[in-house]
């Protein structure tokens, strides 16, 4: 490519003092610049960088031209400053299409190997808890269960009151609830998800058949078998004449249909607020297979959730009579129910975000 330069012709030089440059010669050579680009074949890369550096670069025609400019006459500065700002923007536009059309040439011209092995890529795999959680939903569903949820921060009547707790009842200590206001207007970190199964009852007419999955929170020492937070799926089963021997019937086959069918249940007496009569459910230890091992504290059997039927005073707050209705909650920690059944003996692994743990889990 030809090499071209404005001429100094149109500088006068007086002794002893600064050039003088003219603005009509000026004028002239920009035009000429102008006629000069319609003649540029640009045809490579390599011819692109030579127009670049000539035209646009730090030592080329537009920084010579502007440097200029300070010598012209002030009444044309002006004038001239705009015909070297169009020049420029032009110059810079022919650049850069000459560019797109050369690398969009250079991708069309690629030439792909069909044959080559494809690329490895590293597939992510989904968390244990998430796993579970998907599991357990997947398995209440088939018996017609639909899914509830709810906010996790919570008042005191959907976390306490409606659900039986009385005033004095140790969960409302702060020792075991984390209080956001206290006072007047109680709010907390729900402690469970049965909040959400009191907001189902206050919007639904029996018959009512929900699961509440979600995250739930309470101000406890953290240790391989318990933590600060963790994760619930509790049920609900409101209709007219259900019966203790429903719920035993629905938590057995919940367990064969998650730990197969050699899993066995047993249910010992027990007290929530809001269920009378209640029961704690153990399964049968998978890590050890009933052998005993420190997860089941040698005993063979893990408890895995806490069940039994509603309380007619929740009914009653909620607005369901309880007369003609009744029912049965249950509520697990998915946390446990992981442990159990991929063996896992600490339950800090699931929130401490080590990969090499995390990548062991496949869904399926």
């Amino acid at each position: 490519m030809e090499q071209f330069c404005p001429s100094k012709s149109y500088r006068k030089y007086k002794e002893n003092e600064p050039f003088i440059v003219d603005y009509i010669e000026m004028k002239e050579k920009i035009a000429q610049i102008r006629e000069k680009i319609k003649a540029e074949s640009i045809k490579n890369k390599e011819s692109l960088e030579v127009f670049r550096i000539q035209y646009l670069g730090t030592k080329g025609v537009i920084k010579e031209l502007f440097g200029d400019l300070k010598a012209l006459a002030n009444e044309h500065k002006k004038e001239a400053g705009q015909l070297l700002n169009s020049l420029r923007m032009d110059l810079e536009a022919i650049y850069q299409k000459h560019k797109d059309n050369l690398e969009d040439s250079s991708s069309t011209d690629e030439k792909i190997d069909l044959t080559r092995p494809s690329e490895n890529f590293n597939i992510g795999s989904r968390h244990p808890l998430s796993l579970v959680r998907s599991e357990i939903i997947e398995i209440f569903a088939r018996i017609g269960y639909a899914v509830s949820e709810g906010p996790e921060i919570e008042d005191d009547w959907h976390n306490f009151s409606a659900l039986n707790f009385p005033p004095e009842h140790p969960a409302r200590d702060m020792q075991d609830t984390f209080f956001i206001e206290k006072g007047e207007k109680e709010m907390a970190l729900r402690t469970h998800t049965s909040s959400v199964q009191v907001r189902v009852m206050e919007n639904e007419k029996p018959p009512i058949r929900t699961i509440s999955p979600g995250r739930v929170y309470r101000n406890e020492a953290i240790s391989a078998r318990a933590h600060c937070f963790f994760h619930q799926v509790e049920g609900l089963y409101i209709d007219k004449k259900v019966s203790f021997a429903d719920l035993k019937q629905t938590l057995s086959y919940f367990a064969k249909e998650l730990f197969g069918e050699e899993a066995q249940i047993r249910l010992r007496p027990s007290y929530f607020p809001f269920t009378e009569p209640s029961a704690e459910v153990d399964v049968s230890c998978t890590i050890c297979n009933s052998k005993g091992c420190n997860v089941c504290k040698h005993t063979g059997w893990l408890e895995i959730l806490g069940c039994g039927m509603v309380d007619p005073a929740v009914l009653e707050a909620n607005g369901i009579d309880s007369k003609e209705y009744s029912g049965f909650a249950f509520g697990m920690g998915v946390e446990r129910i992981a442990q159990l059944k991929y063996k896992v003996n600490d339950l800090r692994l699931y929130s401490e975000n080590d990969i090499r743990f995390l990548k062991q889990f496949t869904a399926g």
